[in-house]
């Protein structure tokens, strides 16, 4: 008596593959809020000395949401141009964020993020200038 005989199969079951991933997913859709910082900090100022900058960007921010680059208060549609001409179209200078202590973080992070888009990549964030004792 002769047995049916099957034709190879050469396509791949991807079936398990995608259940392996699904539950990947899950897991770090799970485990990703968990690993955030939930915590609030007041930052200290900084202890260390200033860096001399010949002829340094500021780009300021204050409490009540005006900014400012040098001493000319700017809107983010007129911002990237402002920047560049402060910057004298050098794209290579360090840009200095000031900004006040109530200011929202998301507030500093939209600053940096237009100064990174416009292509200015050098940012330095300026802190209270005053003595603090070493951490032992």
């Amino acid at each position: 008596m002769a047995g049916k005989r099957y034709d190879d199969n050469s396509q791949i079951n991807v079936t398990p593959f995608v259940d392996v991933m699904l539950v990947l997913l899950i897991i770090f859709m799970v485990a990703a809020p968990l690993a955030s910082v939930n915590v609030k900090v007041e930052l200290p100022p900084s202890a260390s000395k200033p860096a001399k900058v010949k002829d340094p960007v500021y780009v300021s921010l204050q409490a009540n949401g005006k900014v400012y680059i040098g001493d000319v208060q700017v809107n983010y549609a007129e911002f990237s141009t402002r920047l560049v001409s402060a910057a004298g179209n050098n794209y290579n200078r360090r840009v200095f964020i000031r900004a006040d202590k109530t200011v929202q973080y998301k507030e500093v992070m939209r600053v940096m993020n237009v100064i990174q888009d416009t292509g200015f990549y050098q940012i330095a964030l300026v802190a209270e200038d005053r003595q603090v004792a070493p951490i032992k």
